[in-house]
């Protein structure tokens, strides 16, 4: 990865609280451009949470958010297209063809009535192929988005965040419903896209191992608090033991070394 770049997201004491019970508390961490960071922790740490402050759809109790120097809370209409979202579960109109769900990117490019008929423009059509290709589905653009497989429909959405020209993409847990093979081209592709378009990516997982392996940065949540901030090659046994803590005995794997496997 070439030098740190400029912040695309940062962070800063963000904390929020549900019924008076604190979910997420002073989470500070930064994402900069072409840098891919994963966030990693047990269920229940917080990282639903935050990950719905850092797209906007929860604003923070405490702390501040900012994409570009902007606070996210103030992103406005057109402005939010700043930020793409790639869900676990794809999230896309199963009756629209693969095409048409990725033009659903270039919503925030269009006047709105365009976009209820979509009447897009040529050179919005074009980008929308040119994003298909990128992902490696330009022979499926007509192919209606329920018929693809797992990991296709997530290289459409993938497609579709790309559609947005955004600073940053949020992914949320986006291989836990993919086979290995599909999380691994999956994987790929957003770090090349955070390579190649100098886009900031935050991805939430339960794989240590992709973690280690594809991520310049490894953010740590426990009990909503960060415990770790690493580089991947860092994330040892002892930083494991620190995130995860005591295992039962009949859990497994507890290891590191297994988890690899």
């Amino acid at each position: 990865m070439s030098g740190p770049g400029v912040a695309r997201l940062t962070a800063v004491g963000v904390s929020k609280a549900f019924n008076g019970r604190a979910a997420i508390e002073e989470v500070s961490f930064t994402v900069r451009e072409r840098e891919f960071v994963a966030v990693l922790g047990p269920s229940g740490a917080g990282k639903t949470t935050l990950f719905r402050c850092l797209t906007g759809l929860l604003a923070p109790d405490r702390g501040e958010i900012r994409i570009d120097d902007d606070d996210i809370g103030a992103l406005r209409g057109r402005s939010r297209r700043r930020v793409a979202v790639v869900f676990q579960q794809f999230n896309l109109v199963n009756r629209l063809t693969a095409f048409e769900n990725v033009l659903a990117g270039r919503l925030g490019y269009v006047p709105a009535w365009r976009g209820w008929l979509r009447r897009f423009g040529r050179a919005d059509r074009l980008f929308a192929l040119e994003c298909l290709d990128r992902v490696g589905l330009l022979g499926q653009a007509m192919q209606r988005a329920d018929t693809l497989s797992g990991g296709q429909q997530q290289r459409v959405a993938i497609a579709r965040a790309l559609a947005q020209r955004p600073s940053l993409i949020v992914a949320d847990e986006p291989v836990a419903s993919l086979d290995p093979n599909a999380s691994v081209g999956v994987l790929d592709l957003l770090r090349g896209i955070a390579r190649t378009d100098g886009v900031g990516v935050v991805c939430s997982l339960h794989q240590v191992h992709f973690a280690r392996a594809y991520a310049d940065r490894v953010v740590g949540l426990s009990h909503g608090r960060v415990v770790i901030d690493t580089p991947p090659n860092r994330f040892d046994q002892a930083a494991f033991d620190r995130l995860y803590g005591p295992q039962p005995a009949e859990a497994a794997p507890t290891t590191l070394a297994a988890l690899q496997h």
